[in-house]
């Protein structure tokens, strides 16, 4: 399980209504929330992500209220992977819920540049800057998780294994 895409970088404490304003939560599609994913702080960010892209967050990445929406509009705007130097709890929770895998690296979150590219390996952790030429080392995602993110998210992937998907 591999992606690779062009960084998008924001600082610390990007909380959840930066992600997605309280003026947009008026929907949990995908679609509509992509278009407004991150206004407050790029309003140029919907139009210039595309489908593979990753973010990268520094401390206390989602912090702020538990909306699900955040994580749903970053994935519905086609990012890939967050990569933090940490998350807040609970947007870590509602990210593996939702099936947008998220990564925890310190070094990465201070080295990697915006619009650098990037190669994220979930199953050994390894990240690479391929404009820079580094490797990065985080903690693999359990295969569980693999299979959650695989799967479309936690009700997703408990469905399919029942058989009702």
């Amino acid at each position: 399980m591999n992606t690779t895409g062009r960084a998008f970088k924001f600082g610390d404490n990007i909380d959840t209504d930066v992600i997605i304003p309280a003026r947009y939560l008026s929907t949990a599609d995908p679609e509509i929330l992509a278009k407004y994913c991150m206004i407050d702080i790029d309003d140029t960010f919907a139009g210039k992500v595309q489908k593979g892209d990753i973010i990268i967050g520094g401390r206390n990445f989602g912090c702020g209220s538990s909306r699900e929406h955040a994580p749903i509009a970053i994935k519905g705007a086609g990012v890939s992977c967050v990569i933090a130097e940490t998350f807040a709890r609970i947007f870590y929770r509602n990210s593996f819920n939702i099936g947008l895998p998220i990564i925890e690296c310190a070094e990465a979150a201070k080295k990697i540049a915006d619009g650098d590219e990037i190669r994220v390996n979930f199953e050994s952790g390894e990240i690479v800057n391929v404009t820079k030429g580094e490797t990065y080392q985080a903690q693999p995602l359990p295969a569980f998780m693999r299979d959650i993110i695989d799967g479309g998210g936690l009700i997703a992937s408990i469905k399919k294994s029942r058989g009702e998907a």
